[in-house]
Formats: C-alpha cells, sequence, structure tokens
C-alpha cells in the first residue's frame, strides 16, 4: 500500500518499530550471553525488560489509535542485529568483544532514538496526544540506555579492552 498520508507514514514508522522491538527482543539475549563483562551482561538483560515493555507501549499506542499495524520486517534492525552477531561470529570471548558489542548496541540505540523521535513528531502533527505520551516514554528509555552505554565504554569498557 503507498504511503499517500501523515497517517499513513504514521502507520508504517510504528510497524516498523515492532518489527523492530520484536526482532531486539530475540537478539538481546544472544548479546547478553556473548559478554563477558558481568555488568554488560546484566545491562543488557535490563534492556531486554524495558523492550518487551516498549512492545507493549506499541500495543497500547495501536489500541488508543484504534489503527491495525502493517506486518512487516524492520530491514534496519535486520541488518543492525547482523553486525551483532558476526562480532560475536568473528571475535574472540573477552573485553575486546565487549568492546565491539557495546557499540553495536549503541547503534541500535541510535536507530531507536531516531525512530521514536520521528514517530513522536508525527504523533503531534496528528494530533495523537496519547500517543505522543507513550512513545516519547520510550524514547527517554532509549537515550538513558544509551547514555548508560556510552558511560560503560569510557569507564570499563573500552580500557578492559585496550589493556586485555
Amino acid at each position: 500500500m503507498a504511503r499517500k498520508t501523515l497517517e499513513d507514514l504514521f502507520i508504517h514508522a510504528l510497524s516498523d518499530m515492532y518489527s523492530a522491538e520484536k526482532q531486539l527482543t530475540k537478539a538481546l539475549g544472544k548479546l547478553s550471553r556473548a559478554a563477558t563483562n558481568e555488568q554488560l551482561s546484566q545491562a543488557f538483560e535490563t534492556h531486554l525488560q524495558e523492550t518487551h515493555g516498549q512492545v507493549e507501549r506499541i500495543d497500547q499506542v495501536v489500541e488508543k489509535c484504534g489503527i491495525r499495524l502493517k506486518r512487516m520486517k524492520c530491514a534496519a534492525m535486520e541488518g543492525l542485529i547482523e553486525e551483532g552477531e558476526e562480532l560475536i561470529d568473528e571475535i574472540e570471548k573477552g573485553p575486546v568483544l565487549d568492546a565491539g558489542l557495546i557499540g553495536a548496541a549503541q547503534k541500535v540505540e541510535h536507530y531507536e532514538i531516531a525512530s521514536y523521535g520521528t514517530l513522536c513528531a508525527l504523533a503531534k502533527q496528528l494530533g495523537r496526544q496519547e500517543a505522543v505520551t507513550l512513545l516519547k516514554e520510550t524514547l527517554e528509555e532509549e537515550k538513558a540506555t544509551d547514555k548508560k552505554l556510552t558511560e560503560f565504554a569510557e569507564k570499563v569498557g573500552n580500557p578492559q579492552a585496550k589493556n586485555g
């Protein structure tokens, strides 16, 4: 179906993020198991729980807006997850892999931040304030996760990789 209206664009972008979050729920467990640093592994587990909540929030947006999501696969998230899996396959377990996993996770966060920012703007333009509120909550979680990953990389992950 062609995206002819702002509403169509909103539904498409929301459907895309629904797919992205569902894909991420499967990938975060792999990242957690691949990480050797216990704090990093736990951070991935924590984000997995947040991601389940983010999927539920999208379900709430769908219900409140009375829309139907499209069945689709988010190609961007598929590619980002594939990059992370390549790291796991190519780098021996240890601090260097952990540093790579942090970078891969931040790429995902940046994609999500951009996507949820766009969704918030579209929902606002459409006058869907309940959707804006829910989507902003997710946007703030994504920003907080990105910040935590940056702090972890600077204080623990990258220094250990440099020395290890």
